[in-house]
């Protein structure tokens, strides 16, 4: 039996081809989604294979190539980013009905529910969080941040983070119209509608400012995790993509629009 390494300052291991992490109070609620969707034929994505004692879950190992910021190789490709989309409109799409088959009061979600309760949102669908074969997206995992909310909220972020709108030079990739033209791959593959198109801008801005005010909340619970975020000025970076945004939001709506 090999071991590795592979996440989470070694909380997160792979083992063989399964991967063995840590077990949080939402996690059955996750176990019930991952489910759900590899009924649904989702088979990109991790199921569980067992439980561990008190502390531990065991998933199966999603395959392929894993990427992070800054955007370089295949991941960068336009190919990456169009296939990343059309795996989000799946993912949506096989999570509609999932509320309706189990009680909303017994599920337990790491983030807040938003209303409308269109499908079940990844809530961190970054190039971090996805495999690729090639420059093919061929996976996704880490459902931790999973919850209901409007389609779009997620596709907000998956924008923000493919394009990506980031400002820190070292994950900023490419100029504004490049970014733009991206932005607009990205919902083309995805067929986002347009009056999702219209809102896409300010709801790019309300999903990064609600990270930053969940980073605090959770900084000043004493999550050590996110206390390391803020003293490293993780959160100051997000403000900046926001200022970003915000200054080009007319640019970004008329090329998404166009």
């Amino acid at each position: 039996m090999s071991e590795q390494v592979i996440g989470r300052d070694g909380e997160i291991v792979k083992r063989d081809e399964t991967v063995v992490r840590p077990l949080n109070r939402w996690s059955t609620t996750v176990h019930l989604l991952l489910q759900h969707l590899h009924d649904k034929g989702i088979e990109n994505c991790p199921r569980l294979v067992t439980v561990e004692g008190e502390y531990n879950e065991v998933l199966t190992f999603v395959s392929g190539d894993c990427y992070d910021y800054p955007l370089q190789g295949a991941i960068a490709s336009e190919l990456a980013l169009e296939s990343a989309a059309k795996l989000l409109r799946r993912l949506h799409d096989a999570s509609a009905d999932f509320l309706s088959l189990h009680q909303h009061e017994d599920l337990v979600w790491m983030l807040p529910s938003r209303e409308p309760y269109e499908v079940i949102c990844h809530g961190d669908y970054s190039p971090y969080n996805v495999a690729l074969s090639g420059e093919q997206v061929s996976g996704v995992f880490d459902f931790d941040t999973a919850h209901p909310a409007p389609r779009i909220w997620d596709v907000a972020y998956g924008v923000y983070c493919f394009a990506p709108f980031k400002t820190d030079p070292v994950d900023a990739l490419g100029s504004l119209s490049e970014q733009v033209q991206r932005t607009r791959l990205f919902c083309d593959a995805y067929q986002l509608l347009e009056k999702d198109r219209q809102l896409l801008v300010d709801t790019m801005v309300m999903r990064l400012q609600t990270l930053v005010d969940f980073m605090h909340q959770q900084a000043q619970q004493g999550n050590a995790q996110f206390v390391a975020n803020i003293r490293d000025g993780h959160d100051k970076a997000y403000i900046k993509d926001i200022d970003y945004i915000k200054e080009n939001h007319q640019i970004i709506t008329a090329g998404l629009l166009d």
